[in-house]
């Protein structure tokens, strides 16, 4: 046998090993399917919850378990007693969901009835909460978690709405060891320099667009705020008309028509924030951190938001746990909601955190949504 047959067979076999490869790949994806689908039903993959209460504090637990629950699947009952205030009637409202009376079923008993994964303290009024019952449940082998603790480690952020200092004051968390800050400094070097070496092209193309396009000066600079109310110049690519702030700071808005057409497309690909780098290799800014507001802004939601002024911890960053969970948010209410990841990322802060955040920042980069 030749070598070109040598080669036509080899050809043949690498297709048809190919094929077979792909077909196995096909029966086992349809397999996992199935056999997930059958967990399911068996209920095996579903989280069982025991809420104590039914007022508005469990269904706003409802409604954030349902948008943005690690787990799949829960199933969860109510436990509601006349001390604990009123029935929400959007709770009891919601199709499926079980409500059980205090006068037909003890805290334990329920969670034995159940087999209760794990038992969530959420009553709209907790005075007069018998704890001798909730410690009975816990030395039963059901574990017994606050509200706020458990939204924390559930939905990985801190409940603004229903925030009580007590909690944020005897939890742990918000503590930065001399350890921690040399890694976070060393990773903010060696990301931030790659980065820059990696997407320097990048960088050149963009302020080649923007010259193109007309005059004006191709880096913008800004004051915003950083570790410890800082203020710094940040820098990026302009993206706006040179008098895009004539008659004052605003904030960006969808389809805002300051952004020219070459801006349009350096905000979708990211490639406006890149200067930013430099001020991270500065020590300015870190490569994970809250993002960093104007300074006329922050006096703004530091009155109307409180604890506004505590995401100030850490330096700001180019990406952060709030800017890869939330849309770019322009009002009072998104300030809110990116605060409640802020928080969070302050108060369970490490560089493996960092790492994870930089992960999902590379699947923002990859598949851009909410830019302005």
């Amino acid at each position: 046998m030749g070598p070109a047959s040598f080669g036509w067979w080899g050809g043949r076999d690498q297709a048809m090993l190919f094929g077979l490869a792909t077909v196995a790949l096909t029966v086992a994806a349809l397999g996992a399917r199935v056999i997930f689908a059958f967990l399911l039903h068996l209920r095996v993959l579903r989280r069982r919850l025991l809420v104590l209460g039914a007022g508005q504090r469990s269904y706003d637990l409802l409604r954030m378990l349902t948008k943005e629950g690690n787990n799949l699947h829960y199933d969860i009952a109510f436990l509601q007693e006349p001390a604990m205030g009123e029935i929400d009637p959007r709770l009891a409202a919601e199709p499926g969901v079980r409500i059980l009376m205090q006068a037909h079923c003890g805290v334990l008993e329920a969670a034995r009835l159940l087999r209760a994964d794990e038992i969530v303290v959420a009553p709209d009024d907790r005075r007069g909460m018998d704890l001798q019952r909730l410690l009975d449940c816990k030395k039963a082998g059901f574990p017994v978690v606050q509200y706020l603790s458990f939204i924390e480690s559930e939905i990985r952020r801190i409940d603004i709405k229903r925030l009580e200092l007590g909690w944020l004051v005897f939890s742990e968390g918000f503590t930065f060891s001399e350890i921690d800050r040399f890694l976070k400094r060393a990773f903010d070097l060696f990301v931030s320099g790659l980065v820059l070496v990696l997407t320097s092209p990048l960088l050149l193309c963009g302020m080649i667009a923007i010259r193109w396009e007309g005059p004006g000066p191709v880096f913008y600079r800004q004051e915003r705020v950083t570790q410890d109310g800082k203020v710094f110049w940040i820098m990026k690519l302009r993206t706006m008309r040179v008098d895009a702030e004539a008659k004052g700071a605003v904030w960006a808005a969808t389809r805002d028509d300051r952004i020219t057409k070459a801006g349009n497309f350096l905000r979708r690909a990211r490639i406006d924030e890149l200067p930013q780098l430099v001020n991270i290799l500065k020590g300015e800014m870190s490569f994970v951190g809250p993002r960093p507001e104007r300074p006329v802004f922050v006096a703004e939601l530091a009155q109307q938001i409180p604890l506004y002024n505590e995401r100030h911890m850490v330096k700001a960053g180019l990406t952060g746990w709030a800017q890869v969970n939330y849309p770019y948010g322009a009002s009072i209410d998104d300030a809110r909601s990116k605060l409640s990841y802020d928080l969070y990322y302050v108060k369970n802060f490490s560089v493996l955190f960092d790492f994870v955040i930089l992960l999902q920042t590379l699947r923002e980069v990859l598949w851009p949504s909410g830019v302005r």
